[in-house]
Order: structure tokens, then C-alpha cells, then sequence
């Protein structure tokens, strides 16, 4: 699977789909504020449907907008009804640590038959805990772990043996990206997945070197024709 696009922006998904580098897409509510989306829930169905259209069957996560446990089913309910190809993100647990999120994420994978990406994820321990409760995807926050002061990479590679330990089908998704390194070191670290916005896609695959090599192919040539 290797590497979803993280962004809201319809002609950036053109872009780097046409190219087959992407798996996938995810999109949350500050990406979507960063594309400038307004105009509430049918602005949101209007694009999200477009972007799950366009990448189909490539897979789009959608998150929910609000923490209250009835609120989270209704609208992954609603998200998913959407598309075939939508799974829906779920936060592990709450903004004050409520723990009903992964009741949430249990019940939408074993009695809705919703995929779901459990989200903000910042330790194997609470990946590990999403996965036991059915989600498909977990969302590992790479970056915010690097800048906690711990090492993402070490957090990735025990969710992976946690993972394959206990025979859990779930895959890793690894995020919140803040450099080019991280995308070889957190596949290389056992992420199924990692998210990268456009910006470092479009870094990790220019070179400078590349760029004067080609230059100097592109002058040469004029002596052969």
C-alpha cells in the first residue's frame, strides 16, 4: 500500500494519482479547513464523494466531526453510505480521554460493517489497544511522537510485532509527517502506510542532483541533432 495522499485538494489528487504513486487518500477536518471547504455538511458530502469517485477503489478515510458516542456512529453511518471505498476515522479516545471511542470503533467494525481508521494514535500501546477493538486501520502520529521527545520509529516497529503477534489483521498507518526522511524510515520501521502531504511528496522525489544532470543531457543533446 505504501503511501495515501493527505490533503483535501481535488486538483493535487490528479496530480499524484496519475503518476501511481498513491494508495490512497485521508482527509480530516484541518485539512479540509487548509482547502478552504465551507458551507457545513453538504460542502463536506460534496467533496468527499467527488475525491472518493475519482481514486475509486482506492481508499478514502473521512473523519468524524464530533466526540459524542451517538453523534460518531450516526455520522460514520452517514460517511460510509457515502462511497464503497470510505472507511472513517475515529480518534482513539476522547479530548478529555474518554474511553467510549474505541466502543465506538468496535461496534461500526463488527455490527455496522464500517471500516474504520482509528486516529490520533501516539503510542503502539494505544495502536495496539485500537487494533484489539477491530479497527482496519490505526493511525500512528509519527511526527507528534518525534516531537514528544520519543522515537517514532521504535513505536511503529512494536505496534508491527504487536500486530503480527496476536494475529490482527489490522494495518499501520503512520503520519503527522513532518520530513522527507520519515517516509523510508517509518515503511523501513514496519508502517503499512504512511500519509504524506504534497509538499513532501513532491520533495522525495526531486533532486537537486537529478535536476543538473538532466540539464546537462538536455544541452548535450543539442550537439546531436
Amino acid at each position: 500500500m505504501a503511501i495515501f495522499l493527505d490533503t483535501g485538494n481535488l486538483k493535487e489528487i490528479r496530480e499524484f494519482l496519475g503518476m501511481g504513486i498513491v494508495r490512497g487518500v485521508t482527509t480530516n477536518p484541518t485539512i479540509l479547513k487548509k482547502a478552504g471547504i465551507k458551507g457545513g455538511g453538504k460542502a463536506l458530502r460534496e467533496l468527499e464523494t467527488a475525491i472518493a469517485a475519482l481514486i475509486d477503489p482506492l481508499p478514502l478515510s473521512v473523519e468524524v466531526t464530533g466526540n459524542r458516542k451517538t453523534e460518531m456512529r450516526a455520522q460514520a453511518r452517514e460517511f460510509a453510505s457515502w462511497a464503497p471505498n470510505i472507511n472513517v476515522k475515529i480518534p482513539v479516545h476522547g479530548p478529555e480521554g474518554e474511553l467510549f471511542n474505541l466502543e465506538v470503533i468496535h461496534r461500526l467494525e463488527t455490527r455496522d460493517d464500517i471500516r474504520v481508521n482509528a486516529t490520533a494514535c501516539m503510542s503502539a500501546q494505544q495502536g495496539f489497544l485500537a487494533a484489539l477493538a477491530g479497527a482496519t486501520y490505526v493511525s500512528l502520529f509519527g511526527g507528534r511522537i518525534n516531537n514528544m521527545g520519543y522515537n517514532s520509529a521504535d513505536e511503529i516497529s512494536r505496534l508491527r510485532d504487536l500486530v503480527e503477534d496476536h494475529g490482527l489483521g489490522t494495518k499501520i498507518i503512520a503520519g503527522s509527517i513532518r520530513e522527507v526522511l520519515n517516509v523510508l524510515e517509518w515503511l523501513e520501521a514496519g508502517a503499512h502506510i504512511v500519509t504524506v502531504t504534497p509538499e513532501i511528496l513532491r520533495a522525495l522525489a526531486v533532486h537537486p542532483y537529478t535536476k543538473e544532470t538532466v540539464r546537462m543531457f538536455l544541452s548535450d543533446s543539442r550537439h546531436l541533432r
